[in-house]
C-alpha cells in the first residue's frame, strides 16, 4: 500500500504515519520544519517539506509526489486559533491564521494530490464534528466551527470532482489527546487513528462525499 499524509509533523498526522508504517505500508508524509521531518525519517517514511499556509511551499507539492500513485491520501492540517464565542468578532490576524490553514491549505493541495492517486484511491480530509451544521447545539468557538464547515464544503466538492476515480470523505477524529486537543480530551491519538484507518479500509464507492466519526458513525453535514 502506498500512503500520503499531508500534515504529519505531530499529533494525528504523525500517528497515521506510525500506524501505516507498522503495517509495512510505504508512506510519504509532509512536515513544515526539520524537527518534523526528522520524526518522519525515524519512522521510515519519505519526508517532504510542505507548509500549506504558505503559497510557494504548498504549490511545490505536485513535483515532490510526481509519478507516485497513492492508494490512500490523508490531509491532516488544522489549527484551533484563539477561541472566540458567537457575536465576538475575531481579529483579522486570528481569522486569517485559522482560515488560511484550515480551508485554504486543503484547497491548495487537493488538486495536486488528485493527479497522484491510484485507481480506486481513498482520500480523507480531517475536519471536526464542530463543523457540522446539522448536529450543532453549541455556538462556542465560532471561528473554528466556520473553518471546519468550510473545509467540509471543500471535501464535498473534491468528492464530486473525483467521483468514479476515488472515494473522498471527511473525518471527525474525536476529541483527541494531542497538543491541539489537550490532555483532558476524550480519547488517545492511537485509538482515534486506528478507528479512522478501519473506516478507510472499509470504504466503498457509495461512501464518496460522506462525513464520518472516527468509529465509522455517519455525521450530518
Amino acid at each position: 500500500m502506498n500512503v500520503l499524509v499531508i500534515g504529519a509533523s505531530r499529533g494525528i498526522g504523525l500517528e497515521f504515519v506510525r500506524q501505516y508504517r507498522a503495517e509495512g505500508a510505504s508512506v510519504t508524509a509532509s512536515a513544515r520544519d526539520e524537527a518534523g521531518l526528522d520524526r518522519l525519517r525515524a519512522l521510515g517514511a519519505t519526508p517532504i517539506r510542505v507548509d500549506v499556509a504558505d503559497a510557494a511551499s504548498a504549490s511545490g507539492l505536485a513535483w515532490k509526489i510526481d509519478g507516485l500513485k497513492f492508494d490512500v491520501a490523508i490531509v491532516s492540517v488544522g489549527v484551533s486559533g484563539e477561541r472566540v464565542a458567537a457575536f465576538e468578532a475575531p481579529t483579522e490576524e486570528n481569522f486569517d491564521a485559522v482560515m488560511h490553514t484550515n480551508v485554504l491549505g486543503p484547497m491548495r493541495v487537493v488538486a495536486q494530490i488528485a493527479v497522484a492517486l491510484a485507481a480506486g484511491a481513498k482520500v480523507a480530509v480531517l475536519s471536526s464534528r464542530m463543523g457540522s451544521i446539522g448536529s450543532r447545539t453549541s455556538a462556542t468557538s465560532w471561528l473554528y466551527r466556520a473553518s471546519k464547515a468550510a473545509v467540509n464544503s471543500v471535501l464535498k466538492d473534491t468528492a464530486l470532482t473525483l467521483e468514479g476515480r476515488a472515494t473522498c470523505i471527511a473525518f471527525h477524529p474525536g476529541w483527541v489527546r494531542t497538543d491541539m486537543g489537550g490532555s483532558g480530551a476524550d480519547i488517545d491519538v492511537a485509538v482515534s487513528v486506528a478507528g479512522m484507518r478501519r473506516v478507510i479500509a472499509g470504504l466503498a464507492q457509495e461512501d464518496n462525499g460522506s462525513f464520518f466519526n472516527h468509529d465509522g458513525q455517519a455525521i450530518p453535514w
